[in-house]
């Protein structure tokens, strides 16, 4: 461990202090804003209307007249959908309870609901000096990481996995979180740009009629600039997509992916449920397939969870952290079905608990975990300096965006997966029973899921292959039966073979230079299916090895 004299030790103790008063600062935060959707014949949307702060219902209208209202806002709902739904804001100390209750008498609304505030999942802590890559214990952990005890192996197991998959150019992550340093030179070439249109006069300020310098947006503060000023936002899209083998700083999970960023979260870190759900939208929108939201909060929501079942309709994954309060208290959008909730462990595999920061700390756990991943001690980029790679974080916050990042990996291998085969794959990859054994017990538990996500596993994994010559015959493996060695000769040249065991594991990957003809070697009993790559398609063969 490294020693920390009496001077670092006021420091420390400075800085938890006012880490603290930032967590009490948080959690005091109470809401002003109801969402409110009207049922659908009643509905009267107007651009007027809402610019004198109007819904255009008289009945609603009268009801915020009452209690002052201050705003009232069109919430973002997706293209694909005609809902009428808003956001009201009202004076501080209003009685947002019995302003719901008066709208439900008028009989003219579909739901209303306060507008919950959630919190990012992570602390910022001390800034020890250590060497870059191998820091990453969460990437590869060789058992000599000095923070915390540390296991070999105790890690997603991403140096294999990259031998199959660095990611694809074409795949956009959304980061709903507290926005990213977008000028870091880890982000190069990394960030989603919209080069949409703008509404109205169609013009931005070059007048070239595209938004070429939108990189993402601010829904904490309505601009199109989603810079970070927390710093855990810059941390968990580092995490996800940091330009891996460059010399610098750190690697991300997916070397190539777009990072799409979303900020809502504000500068002290906290998020109202609406800026969510338009976060939400606006990535399904504009072509996100993973949206990873290392944020959370206890109130459970209409609005967002239509926004997340919006995402998983139309073929977008999302992942979200279990938050860190060391307890089964439930938060959302975790607990929403069809999202992969995910919890922490540390370089030992226990699941974190505490967390370095707090020792009240701790993954939290329930009924609606998925998987886990490191979120320890996780080292990355800065939000303030391109230079200074000293900073860490630890939270259900950090072991998202490793599923995130393993999510794009699938996805570049394969874009026609979907949210529910993806989050299949990741569970059923995943590795048991490597944690504590009070907690993590055989298969499925509440404490760890299905267990710690192993990268190459998942990429390794292959679901649907109970079909493997189904729609080509023009590739032939002989001889079937073989006692070793096999034949695979087709029409098309051949760009790379897999070889898959019956249980969906990759056993043998061989890149081959554009050959009609390949001979293949196994050296196991079983049933084994082929994966043939060519330029043109892939195609699943099945062989059985009968050795003497």
């Amino acid at each position: 461990m490294r020693h920390i004299n009496a001077k670092q030790r006021t420091s420390l103790f400075t800085l938890l202090f006012f880490s603290w008063l930032s967590i009490f600062a948080q959690n005091t935060e109470v809401s002003d804003k109801i969402i409110l959707q009207l049922k659908s014949e009643i509905g009267n949307l107007s651009e007027t209307s809402l610019e004198q702060n109007m819904v255009g219902n008289n009945k609603i209208d009268s009801i915020n007249l009452k209690f002052h209202s201050v705003i009232v806002k069109k919430q973002l709902v997706g293209k694909k959908t005609l809902n009428c739904i808003y956001v009201i804001q009202f004076p501080i100390k209003t009685n947002l309870q019995k302003v719901i209750d008066q709208y439900y008498r008028t009989k003219e609304v579909e739901y209303a609901e306060i507008d919950q505030i959630g919190y990012g999942g992570g602390q910022k802590s001390i800034n020890p000096n250590d060497s870059y890559y191998k820091r990453q214990w969460a990437l590869k952990n060789d058992g000599t990481f000095t923070l915390s005890t540390a296991k070999s192996g105790a890690d997603i197991n991403i140096e294999n996995a990259w031998s199959i998959e660095q990611g694809d150019s074409n795949i956009i992550v959304a980061v709903i979180d507290g926005g990213a340093k977008l000028d870091h030179a880890e982000f190069k070439k990394r960030i989603w740009k919209n080069y949409s249109e703008i509404p109205g006069n169609g013009k931005d300020d070059d007048g070239n009629g595209y938004i070429d310098d939108l990189q993402g947006w601010n829904f904490a503060y309505n601009n199109n600039d989603p810079s970070d000023d927390f710093g855990h936002g810059t941390n968990v899209a580092g995490i996800i997509g940091a330009n891996g083998n460059n010399s610098i700083g750190y690697a991300g999970v997916d070397w190539n992916c777009k990072l799409m960023i979303l900020k809502g979260l504000n500068k002290t870190n906290f998020g109202f449920y609406s800026w969510w759900a338009d976060a939400i939208y606006y990535a399904v929108d504009n072509g996100a397939r993973v949206i990873n939201m290392s944020l959370g909060g206890t109130a459970t929501s209409t609005t967002l969870q239509n926004a997340v079942e919006y995402a998983l309709k139309h073929n977008v994954t999302v992942v979200v952290c279990m938050m860190n309060t060391n307890s089964n208290t439930v938060y959302y959008p975790a607990a929403f079905s069809g999202v992969i909730a995910v919890g922490s462990t540390n370089s030992d595999d226990t699941r974190s608990n505490p967390f370095f920061w707090s020792s009240s700390s701790g993954s939290n756990y329930g009924d609606y975990i998925s998987v886990v991943a490191p979120g320890n001690y996780i080292y990355g980029l800065d939000y303030q300096s391109n230079t200074n790679y000293n900073s860490y974080w630890g939270g259900t916050s950090q072991a998202t965006p490793l599923v995130s990042g393993l999510v794009s990996l699938l996805l570049a291998q394969d874009t026609s997966r979907g949210p529910s085969q993806i989050k299949s794959i990741i569970e059923s990859s995943a590795i048991d029973q490597v944690g504590d054994a009070n907690e993590d017990k055989k298969g499925w538990d509440k404490y760890y899921g299905h267990g710690r996500i192993d990268a190459f596993k998942a990429l390794s994994f292959q679901v649907g292959i109970n079909n493997p010559d189904l729609g080509s015959q023009k590739f032939f493996v002989f001889p079937n039966p073989t006692s070793q060695n096999f034949t695979i000769k087709g029409s098309f040249k051949i760009r790379r073979i897999q070889v898959f065991n019956s249980i969906g594991e990759m056993v043998m990957t061989k890149e081959v230079e554009a050959q009609e003809s390949v001979t293949v070697e196994l050296l196991e009993n079983g049933i084994f299916f082929i994966k043939i790559i060519t330029p043109e398609q892939s195609v699943m063969k099945k062989i059985i090895v009968q050795r003497d």
